[in-house]
């Protein structure tokens, strides 16, 4: 893989808890106006800028777009935001549930993103491509990173140790979660070339949160080069800001389902149609999946168990193998005819953060008539579907914690 450092951007330390927010895409435009609140240093204004507009403006306004540019430039001008001034790595360190996950902060390689060798397991929409392309445009700068992993390192570990030992740049909690997230500098020259030399034998990067800022980043890079008749190749344009970690320190959680009608059929009639596939058994309390192959279903104010029979699936096909896939045809397409997950307006998604308590809620509340939780995807599904050249269902998997936006910044020129 080709990475390299490069000069970040960053908040200076007293001010990095009012910088940092949360990722664009976890929260909407209501919900970042009140978490920005009247703290003008929130990098809300410059990754969902319609906060500065009338409430209801489009945030897929080209005014909306130049103001993210116009307070990126601001905090700049203001010393919020100030560039360092040679080529650098950093080390990214989250903790949650007193569980520490530690990524390298790098330039990743627009090519490499292009001819596959950083795989993806989930397909984009073009629309959201779009809409992230145009921030990345209009900014000429990567403000958010993407999440990936790669296959572990015990030469990276001890070089992320060496910096780990020493105090941090960057060390907080954020709020409303209660996530730990802490900063490094890697600023020795002789460990940087290390760091760019190991990476260029690795073979492969993975995708692990950030499938349509990573397709910005790169469509963006590529247009670029076009756009440069003397084009070299070691332009700043061709390479996207990633946080690299460990795969082997990484945990997904599940990713579960809750749809608003049953198809016609009453409570009964759905529980005698699940059992052509699935042995069904009534649980007397809250149930959690406890396995592969095994589903939680809340319906009618009861849990029950549902437990794939043998044959229904295909422990030999990484696709077919996936509980997704197995929910997704033999309940949602088969008995309940929701047939395309990304359109279906009768199915909607809930992070297993959320917790199964979130799940009864919208049942309960009228809103959903049932609610399907499934058994989390291993890290080593992921990567072995990304190295088949496969595609994951919609909605697989879901990472926490989130990575923190605003603690660097790349520029692409």
């Amino acid at each position: 893989m080709k990475i390299k450092p490069f000069k970040g951007i960053r908040p200076p330390k007293d001010l990095v808890e009012q910088v940092a927010s949360r990722p664009y895409d976890v929260l909407n435009s209501e919900e970042a106006r009140a978490e920005a609140g009247t703290n003008e240093k929130s990098l809300y204004h410059i990754i969902k800028p319609e906060i500065d507009f009338p409430v209801g403006t489009d945030e897929h306004a080209p005014e909306v777009y130049e103001k993210a540019a116009e307070n990126f430039q601001k905090f700049q001008d203001k010393g919020w935001l100030v560039q360092d001034l040679k080529e650098l790595y950093y080390v990214y360190a989250q903790t949650m549930n007193g569980h520490t996950q530690y990524g390298l902060v790098i330039g990743a390689n627009v090519d490499d993103y292009l001819n596959g060798s950083i795989k993806k397991h989930e397909l984009t929409r073009r629309d959201k491509e779009e809409d992230r392309m145009k921030h990345v445009r209009v900014n000429n700068a990567n403000i958010e990173p993407v999440f990936f992993a790669y296959p572990d390192n015990p030469e990276l570990d001890a070089i992320v140790a060496k910096y780990t030992a020493k105090a941090p740049e960057y060390n907080f909690t954020a709020p409303l979660d209660g996530f730990g997230h802490s900063f490094w500098v890697i600023d020795n020259d002789a460990d940087i070339a290390r760091i760019t030399d190991i990476f260029a034998d690795i073979p492969a990067l993975y995708i692990a949160d950030g499938h349509h800022r990573s397709a910005a980043a790169a469509l963006v890079g590529a247009e670029k080069v076009k756009q440069n008749p003397n084009h070299r190749g070691d332009e700043e344009y061709n390479y996207f800001m990633a946080v690299s970690f460990p795969a082997s320190q990484l945990t997904i959680i599940d990713y579960n389902r809750v749809v608003k009608d049953l198809n016609g059929l009453t409570d009964e009639a759905f529980l005698v149609a699940l059992t052509k596939d699935f042995v069904v058994e009534h649980i007397p309390e809250l149930y959690k999946p406890s396995g592969l192959h095994n589903f939680s279903l809340y319906l009618g104010g009861n849990w029950y168990s549902l437990t794939a029979k043998p044959g229904r699936y295909d422990d030999n096909d990484p696709i077919g193998v996936l509980d997704v896939t197995i929910s997704s045809n033999l309940i949602l397409d088969e008995i309940l005819d929701i047939k395309d997950l990304r359109t279906s307006k009768r199915i909607d998604f809930v992070g297993g953060i959320r917790g199964l308590g979130e799940l009864k809620r919208r049942v309960d509340s009228g809103e959903m008539k049932a609610a399907l939780a499934l058994y989390p995807v291993s890290m080593q599904q992921l990567i072995t579907i990304a190295d088949s050249g496969n595609i994951m269902p919609p909605k697989t998997t879901w990472f926490e914690p989130k990575l923190r936006s605003g603690l660097v910044i790349h520029k692409l020129s």
